[in-house]
């Protein structure tokens, strides 16, 4: 399996516009992070993608995706959302089969606002076609021939879904896991999970809170993503993490 990081950075990107921080400053392509997403090509040749925000475009056009057999979403948030206009070019490469999106029910529902056009009954010609496919925390669906396990994490208090497949696990937004959803993130291969900056936030986890749950779950190795500029200088900041421990990047590529 192959794990692509589309974007790293939280719901602004890095730099955000206007600022002139070191981080925003820097020539360090490390520090230039897009909204946070990324890409799985499958064992199965099943071709996966978690989120689609702001950058999605960007994103695929940069990593030269040409097939989707699904978009998942992790939450409603529009940075995790605002880009599913861009599948249309999936549509046509697709025949014009309807693409498959996988979310909650909460989460359909706010895409039906956001994107009444794909849901109308009489659609403007171009206007893609989607399948959804209602999933919740715990219970198992499948992408083709991919099994995948949703796992439910807080984002304050709005329900947030990570997602397992075999021995990789992705969570972002999150400053809470239950204890019971804990139980199936230990002892993985990866886990990728957010960390927003180092001081203390209302709906991410720190540097040192995501380190703690990364302590916990005990996976070989783990990345943080979701980042602020906030956080620091890439380069700064992973000398100060453990050997096991790692900042994500824009275009990293995990063979798992």
């Amino acid at each position: 399996m192959k794990v692509t990081f589309l974007g790293t950075g939280t719901s602004q990107g890095i730099p955000i516009i206007g600022c002139k921080c070191e981080v925003c400053s820097s020539l360090d392509y490390r520090n230039k992070r897009l909204r946070s997403s990324i890409h799985i090509q499958t064992d199965n040749n099943e071709s996966i993608i978690i989120d689609s925000g702001a950058d999605f475009r960007q994103q695929v056009l940069r990593e030269r995706i040409t097939q989707l057999d699904g978009l998942l979403f992790t939450h409603q948030h529009k940075d995790h959302t605002a880009g599913m206009d861009d599948i249309r070019g999936f549509y046509f490469l697709n025949g014009q089969k309807p693409i498959e999106l996988y979310a909650t029910d909460t989460v359909f529902e706010q895409l039906k606002q956001e994107f009444s056009y794909m849901f109308a009954e009489h659609k403007y010609p171009g206007v893609p076609s989607v399948h959804l496919n209602s999933i919740q925390k715990g219970v198992t669906f499948n992408v083709g021939n991919t099994e995948i396990l949703p796992i439910e994490v807080y984002h304050y208090k709005l329900p947030v879904l990570g997602f397992k497949i075999k021995n990789f696990a992705y969570i972002t937004d999150a400053n809470k896991i239950e204890d019971d959803q804990m139980e199936f993130l230990k002892n993985l291969d990866v886990l990728v999970i957010n960390a927003l900056q180092k001081e203390p936030h209302i709906s991410h986890f720190t540097l040192d809170e995501a380190k703690e749950v990364i302590k916990k779950l005990n996976p070989k190795k783990a990345y943080i993503t979701h980042i602020g500029h906030k956080m620091g200088l890439h380069a700064d900041v992973q000398k100060d993490l453990p050997e096991n421990v790692f900042l994500s990047e824009d275009g990293l590529i995990l063979d798992i």
